[in-house]
């Protein structure tokens, strides 16, 4: 087969599947525009025949959907941020430090990863009651610091940083705290965008453990807040798409623009790993 025929066919089937997977996408946009009523009709319209900001406007006016972005966005952040603390330190010192324990301790977490979360959810849930955490940010945020996953992933890339670097700044009297932060650190900069993007993506979009763990409604977070109004407005499928678009939109803008760090993340550490 001619070399340009065979390479057209192949861009061809991909522009036909990224077509069918925006397709989606682009009416749920489409549709956030469309006058009450008018995406039930039959045949569906592809475009609105009268755009209109009307349907944002009430979900910001009216259905509070300013608080809950701001909400997700603190949630999203606090964890994003503690777990990259928390998750760069510990996968650190599974790679680099030896301590007594270190590689039965491994084992064991990556064990765990075979027990789905849900399993956890009760007794976590009666743990933070136990605490005073349930119907607050902290009780979101807390259980999410650290995952086994994260750890995993830092450790395997933290692995490929020479002992001869580290044993160097030792013997020129360098701590731990000081080596980790001014060493280490800059060297794990690909995989910690990389962790940064999957933590905030799993925290924006998660809607299991906040549904759990959030009571009150003036603390609820977008995929909840979402989940309740279309209980409310159960055949208003153009307000329900407008509020999708305010669910999605923002990480997917996240994506698209760090997707290159990202995936340069994925790679490094799985070629170095």
């Amino acid at each position: 087969m001619n070399p340009r025929l065979a390479k057209a066919m192949v861009n061809g089937l991909l522009l036909g599947v990224a077509v069918v997977a925006l397709l989606p996408l682009l009416w749920m946009l489409s549709v956030s525009f469309m006058t009450p009523g008018e995406a039930s009709s039959l045949p569906p319209p592809l475009l609105p025949k009268h755009a209109t900001w009307a349907n944002y406007h009430e979900l910001f006016a009216r259905a509070g959907m300013g608080r809950y972005l701001l909400n997700s966005l603190l949630v999203s952040v606090a964890i994003t941020a503690l777990a990259l603390a928390c998750n760069l330190m510990a996968g650190y010192a599974f790679a680099k430090l030896r301590f007594a324990g270190r590689e039965r301790l491994f084992q064991v977490l990556i064990g765990a990863l075979v027990i789905p979360a849900q399993v956890a959810m009760l007794p976590l849930f009666l743990l933070l009651k136990y605490l005073g955490l349930v119907n607050s940010y902290a009780g979101v945020i807390v259980p999410a610091m650290a995952t086994i996953f994260g750890i995993f992933l830092v450790r395997q890339y933290a692995r490929t940083v020479p002992d001869e670097l580290l044993e160097a700044a030792r013997i020129d009297g360098a701590g731990e705290l000081r080596i980790f932060v001014q060493i280490v650190l800059p060297l794990l900069k690909p995989i910690m965008v990389t962790l940064a993007i999957f933590t905030f993506l799993a925290a924006w979009n998660d809607f299991m453990w906040p549904l759990i763990v959030l009571t009150g409604q003036e603390h609820y977070t977008l995929p909840i807040a979402l989940a309740s109004l279309s209980r409310e407005h159960v055949q208003d499928s153009e307000l329900m798409m407008a509020g999708s678009v305010v669910t999605v939109l923002p990480v997917l803008l996240l994506f698209l623009a760090l997707q290159r760090y990202y995936l340069q993340g994925l790679l490094l550490g799985s070629v170095k790993g």
